[in-house]
């Protein structure tokens, strides 16, 4: 397909623009929807970690407020105080971290270390064990302003005590530990820790997100994973470089960004003794799944669209140019010399108008070229008669003058004078290559024959012309006048009449337009040869053959092998489709016929 024709042109430019818009239109509706989603998904999510976080602070708040039970029950903060050392006082104390550790199923174990009688006392899975003249557990031993601390994820272990104590399976919990004060000092008097089960926070943050599709984390001060999708990196620290970049550095309490193909939403926790950070990471393959699906119908349908367009535009473009081709093969048959090619229709639209004013146009073509042909033929066969009629006009016209010298020796001028007019004629018509002649040329070639004719009929006729002077050197086609008139002889001319007449007269009808008139008094031509003339003379464009043929019928209707019909041929050829020629009876006898024709005043512009 070149690239320079309309079919390839029409397809391109329906297309691009089509394909351009559609793709602009693609990558704003996808580039809006995604905007779309994940502003409401960081909306979403933000408030979904926002209620996470008050969650989780409500599980640190309600373990924190068992261990203020220390305080709250004087019996076990004077013991704690004082010392105890009897089984009574034990059984005091075991049953206080006994309420503690079944207050919440998730508690896994506690532990309470006593400064005073440096005791420490480990309850698991309702079974207390006692040690004593030990030093704290080094975890547990709060040295800091606050006076609670939440340690991170870290297996469960006997907190340094040897058996015999209960079999602990490890697991890993988190640990909130606390000075015991002597109020209103910071003087400890023991220490506590609550050993909490992962699966507390399991319940909470398992509501926080998808867990085929997205991750969580859940992460201390010190970047150490407290809770996450993935339970063995639980107590590590977390090396990520959108944590150190975003996160680590950043003081802010909740906010959002996008790195590594997903969208992070972070959430911190900060409460008494606690720093923690809520961290949530969607994929943007997950998060923009919906507007990921539109697209790809979106190109789905703009490949069907494509399919649909680029086949519609072809079929428009073949019913488009396939009428040019197929006039661009007329005209190159046209080219190539077949003026007859038959141009079909090709509807009406503009190609149709334009293939209709070609075939119109070759129809005006072929007229003019077909009335050429005939005038040219009709010249040839004319000349082809007078050569046929004239052995050799050189040799008769010599052995006319010497014939003529001869009468005037023998004194007889008669045969001279008609000599000399038959001399005229020869002369006049041996000139045949040229096509116009001068009024007064043709009327003395008409004078020349109308001698002879004179002589012939024995004077029984009169001749004469009446032309205005100034029409007699104006121009007008050769041999016009003498076959109408002599037609009068061969059809017309009565014999046993001796008042005949024939009468020629010029007149300009006005300025570019003159008259020649012919009439007799011989005989009328019969109704129906008339009007069979006048026939042919309406409608002069016949066939070559017809304009040639000869039959009897002709001959009698025009008096001549030439025809009044080859007359008006040979007229509207020189001077124009505006010549006339128009044959009638007279009222009182005779015919006339009447020539009107252009004034041609300069022979130059023929």
């Amino acid at each position: 397909m070149k690239w320079n024709t309309i079919r390839t042109k029409l397809i391109v430019f329906i297309l691009l623009p089509t394909l351009i818009c559609i793709m602009a239109t693609m990558f704003i509706s996808y580039h809006y929807s995604t905007q779309s989603l994940r502003t409401r998904a960081v909306d979403e999510n933000t408030n979904l970690l926002f209620q996470g976080n008050r969650n989780i602070e409500s599980l640190i708040q309600e373990i924190n407020r068992l261990s203020l039970i220390v305080y709250s029950d004087s019996d076990f903060y004077r013991l704690l105080e004082a010392g105890y050392e009897d089984m009574a006082a034990n059984t005091r104390i075991y049953s206080s971290l006994n309420y503690i550790s079944s207050s919440m199923p998730d508690i896994s174990q506690v532990y309470l270390y006593g400064v005073k009688d440096r005791k420490a006392t480990l309850l698991t899975q309702n079974t207390p064990k006692r040690w004593q003249g030990i030093p704290p557990y080094a975890d547990s031993e709060i040295t800091s302003s606050s006076p609670v601390f939440i340690q991170s994820t870290h297996i469960s272990h006997s907190y340094g005590l040897t058996s015999p104590i209960p079999q602990l399976i490890p697991e890993p919990v988190f640990t909130l530990h606390r000075r015991i004060e002597r109020i209103p000092t910071t003087t400890p008097l023991g220490f506590l820790s609550i050993d909490v089960k992962l699966t507390a926070l399991t319940d909470i943050v398992s509501q926080l997100y998808d867990q085929k599709q997205e991750n969580i984390w859940l992460l201390d001060g010190d970047g150490r994973i407290v809770y996450g999708s993935n339970s063995e990196e639980y107590g590590k620290r977390l090396h990520a470089s959108w944590y150190n970049k975003q996160i680590a550095t950043n003081q802010s309490s909740q906010g959002y960004f996008e790195e590594e193909d997903a969208v992070f939403i972070y959430q911190r926790i900060e409460t008494q003794g606690l720093n923690w950070t809520l961290v949530k990471q969607i994929p943007t393959s997950y998060l923009f799944r919906e507007a990921n699906e539109a697209a790809a119908i979106n190109i789905f349908l703009l490949v069907l669209l494509l399919i649909t367009i680029a086949t519609l535009t072809t079929l428009i473009s073949f019913r488009i140019t396939a009428p040019i081709k197929q006039l661009t093969r007329y005209m190159n048959q046209v080219q190539t010399g077949n003026l007859d090619v038959e141009i079909q229709p090709m509807g009406k639209d503009e190609i149709g108008v334009v293939t209709e004013r070609f075939r119109s146009m070759m129809d005006t073509i072929n007229n003019l070229i077909l009335r050429e042909y005939k005038l040219e033929l009709s010249n040839k066969t004319n000349e082809l008669r007078a050569l046929q009629a004239q052995i050799n006009p050189h040799f008769l016209n010599n052995t006319l003058q010497i014939i003529g010298t001869l009468a005037l020796e023998l004194k007889v001028p008669q045969i001279y004078s008609l000599l000399s007019a038959l001399a005229k004629m020869m002369r006049y018509s041996m000139y045949n290559e040229e096509k116009i002649v001068t009024v007064k040329d043709e009327l003395d070639h008409v004078k020349a024959y109308i001698e002879l004719q004179k002589e012939r009929f024995e004077n029984k006729f009169s001749f004469r012309y009446d032309m205005e002077e100034s029409l007699l050197e104006t121009f007008m086609p050769k041999m016009i006048l003498q076959p109408i008139v002599e037609n009068y002889f061969k059809h017309g001319f009565n014999l046993s009449r001796s008042d005949g007449f024939i009468e020629i007269t010029a007149t300009r009808v006005d300025d570019n337009r003159m008259e020649i008139c012919i009439q007799n008094n011989g005989n009328a031509i019969p109704s129906a040869k008339l009007d069979l003339l006048k026939q042919k003379l309406q409608h002069p464009t016949r066939t070559d053959i017809d304009l040639l043929r000869n039959t009897e019928q002709t001959k009698e209707a025009t008096g001549s092998g030439i025809g009044l019909p080859n007359v008006l041929a040979r007229l509207k050829f020189v001077c124009g489709d505006s010549a006339t020629l128009t044959v009638d009876n007279l009222r009182a006898g005779g015919v006339v016929v009447k020539l009107e024709i252009e004034i041609i005043a300069e022979r130059e512009k023929i």
